[in-house]
């Protein structure tokens, strides 16, 4: 019995230093954060739906830089389309051009052979955010969920793709994979590429800055901005979007699970005469997480909103369209961890 009771004092104990741990290490996060506002830049953007024009572009561009690559991903297989990639980098590297890849230590499968390899041919590697004291659970928690590319400073890439077969449709578990992914060309560059270089130093990295990391930049036809956030300020951004809206809105997302002061501006648009329209999977790809989204439902359903499954394969696309005017692409979720603790960027 005393065994039973020791066990259970152990385990409430744990739980108790990994709540301190998380609420402080959040507390020094949100005291140290500050609003990213870019500027409004003109960028040629390319709408890239589905992950065969994603790599097919990619991999283009790529193999067409003569200065830098810069990628930056979340989730990094060890798999057919990651070991493409991966060949193409050390080919760049050996022909003298600067390749730095930041992944995520969680989502990452490359192996130590390929990150040997890769160093040996002259490129750069890091794992981003690593764990840290004083609060190591917080810092466990708060990954870098940014999906990044910058080829020469002059083309850019931002949106939901990783890179892994999956996003190939060639996981029969997921089927075909829905997703947006952005090719930017031109102004506007310049943030993504200043982001990359700031995770880059996060992740305990060096590197000398260049004239040909911020090139001079086109302007593109269409106006957009760049919103990095670190976990905060992104609840504040999709309430100021929401809030706008005079006719109709589209959230498109794999993860809802909002805050309360979301929830309810969504529900008081509707309210307002805004036909708001939500799409979520009907597969989930973690467990628990589409069923904890549906006490998220019915409010919302109450109050006129038309909630839609998707179901031709796994809808994975993080998209807010406001008035057919504006709209947000990224890596953003409407869920509370992205408004919390996880790195993202949105357009």
């Amino acid at each position: 019995m005393n065994g039973w009771i020791m066990t259970a004092l152990i385990v409430i104990a744990v739980l108790i230093w990994l709540r301190v741990d998380f609420v402080l290490g959040l507390r020094k996060q949100r005291k140290e954060a500050t609003r990213h506002v870019q500027k409004t830049r003109h960028a040629d953007v390319t709408l890239l739906p589905t992950g065969d024009e994603f790599y097919k572009k990619l991999f283009a561009d790529i193999e067409q830089a003569t200065d830098h690559v810069h990628l930056l991903f979340y989730i990094f297989r060890d798999d057919h389309i990651s070991r493409k990639l991966l060949k193409i980098l050390k080919g760049k590297a050996k022909e003298g051009v600067t390749v730095r890849l930041l992944v995520d230590r969680l989502g990452c499968d490359i192996t130590k052979k390929d990150v040997k390899a890769l160093r040996e041919a002259g490129a750069y590697f890091a794992y981003s955010h690593p764990v840290s004291l004083p609060y190591l659970f917080f810092t466990f928690n708060r990954r870098n969920h940014r999906k990044l590319a910058i080829l020469d400073g002059r083309v850019g890439y931002i949106g939901g793709y990783n890179v892994g077969d999956e996003y190939l449709g060639r996981d029969p578990k997921f089927g075909p994979w829905r997703d947006f992914h952005l090719r930017l060309d031109g102004d506007g560059v310049q943030d993504l590429q200043g982001q990359f270089l700031q995770d880059w130093q996060t992740a305990k990295q060096t590197y000398t800055e260049k004239a040909s990391h911020y090139p001079f930049l086109k302007k593109g036809a269409l106006p957009l901005r760049i919103l990095p956030t670190d976990g905060t300020y992104l609840e504040e951004t999709f309430i100021d979007l929401v809030s706008q809206a005079k006719e109709t809105i589209v959230i498109g997302t794999p993860y809802f699970i909002p805050g309360n002061a979301l929830q309810k501006e969504l529900i008081t648009a509707a309210k307002r005469g805004v036909d708001v329209k939500l799409i979520v999977p009907k597969k989930g790809d973690h467990p628990l997480v589409k069923e904890a989204a549906f006490p998220y439902f019915k409010p919302l359903i109450e109050a006129g909103i038309n909630v839609y499954q998707y179901y031709r394969g796994f809808f994975h696309a993080k998209a807010v369209v406001i008035d057919n005017q504006v709209c947000d692409i990224g890596t953003a979720n409407f869920d509370q961890r992205s408004s919390i603790s996880i790195m993202k960027s949105i357009v």
